[in-house]
């Protein structure tokens, strides 16, 4: 009998794996007294409890939302725990900065791992085909997202292409008012995409929902060549999905991936003609919650819409009740996936005098 591939084995031993128990887990390992993390044997002697009781995913509420604030000055390899060999040997990357300094976190070689296998695992689900060409379209530099060009190198047997993209300037610029500026920031961003797609063999596109819409609405010419492609951000609504697979045709690919530095969510086959665009974390790693906006610790009813709150539960990385500038409805996987998704992602704030989702 033929065995699995290996990506698609361990995918499902972690999508067989009981929540409670990878808890437990990991909280034995962040604060383990012999070897846990700097940062949360720190933490841990000024908390009313003991974290080592802890025994569910549910009473991980008591750590309370995590201070984002500490991961802008925080060095970032003291939430690896300590018998991951030092000096660790690793990149660090960061937020894209949004409300200020960015916050920066370690990605182990079991983290890539694990962000590659579910990368693997949606581009074999929507079906891109393997071999072919790629161009991406998306943050470089200090960001995980520009991983992706390597990833589908090495984990997909492709050819990537890619443009130099800073988002942190053109958010500057929107800080300043220099909403001109930003315009020409943008043009510059989409001049290095239609440059790349007139003068090389390029099958799919991976970029930003925002960055996308303005290729189809200005070059639409370009899009229609184009086999797929690949949207990575916090915002496609049911509009803006089904006209997007208008301008690549009919057999054009429409794939989506929710989520930041932190952690992501999968993008599903959409339901009732892409009026719901479903998500599901890559669990357990990675869990999300839709909570109440008045009240984080009360998730909604189904259905219901609510502010995100992300949980990391990486063997290298903990990061409890991670309350993000987005929020959704609370999506009922009915039994296709172990825990709870989230569907028509969009900000918690729409500012109208700057664009949304750049990045």
């Amino acid at each position: 009998m033929a065995t699995a591939p290996p990506s698609l084995a361990m995918i499902d031993h972690w999508l067989s794996c009981d929540l409670d128990a990878w808890t437990r887990s990991v909280i034995q390992r962040h604060f383990n007294p012999a070897f846990g993390s700097p940062y949360w044997l720190r933490v841990a002697k000024d908390l009313p409890f003991d974290p080592l009781e802890i025994t569910r995913y549910d009473e991980l509420k008591a750590f309370g939302p995590f201070p984002r604030e500490d991961l802008r000055t925080l060095d970032p390899t003291d939430l690896v725990p300590q018998d991951r060999p030092r000096p660790l040997a690793v990149r660090i990357w960061d937020t894209g900065g949004t409300t200020g300094d960015p916050c920066r976190i370690v990605y182990t070689d079991r983290m890539l791992t694990h962000r590659g296998l579910w990368r693997w695992w949606q581009l074999e689900n929507e079906g891109f085909e393997r071999g072919r060409a790629w161009l991406q379209a998306t943050p470089s530099g200090p960001h995980v997202i520009g991983e992706g060009a390597w990833e589908l190198v090495d984990l997909y047997a492709s050819r990537a292409y890619a443009i130099d993209m800073d988002p942190r300037w053109v958010k500057r610029l929107i800080r300043q008012g220099n909403l001109a500026g930003a315009k020409e920031y943008t043009e510059h961003l989409i001049e290095q995409i239609t440059g790349a797609l007139r003068s090389q063999p390029i099958d799919y596109l991976n970029t930003t929902p925002a960055l996308f819409q303005a290729l189809c609405d200005r070059f639409p010419e370009l899009v229609a060549k184009l086999g797929g492609v690949r949207l990575s951000g916090t915002h496609v609504s049911p509009d803006m999905y089904r006209g997007f697979k208008e301008a690549l045709g009919e057999n054009g690919i429409v794939g989506l991936t929710y989520g930041n530095t932190f952690g992501n969510s999968c993008g599903l086959a959409p339901e009732n003609d892409g009026e719901v665009l479903p998500y599901v974390p890559t669990y357990p790693q990675v869990t999300t919650r839709v909570v109440d906006r008045s009240d984080w610790t009360v998730t909604v009813p189904y259905g219901q819409v609510g502010r995100v709150c992300l949980t990391v539960l990486q063997e290298d990385l903990f990061l409890p009740n991670i309350l993000e500038r987005d929020q959704g409805e609370r999506w009922d996987p009915q039994g296709r996936w172990p825990t709870d998704g989230v569907a028509n992602v969009r900000p918690l704030e729409i500012t109208r005098s700057s664009p949304e989702g750049l990045y």
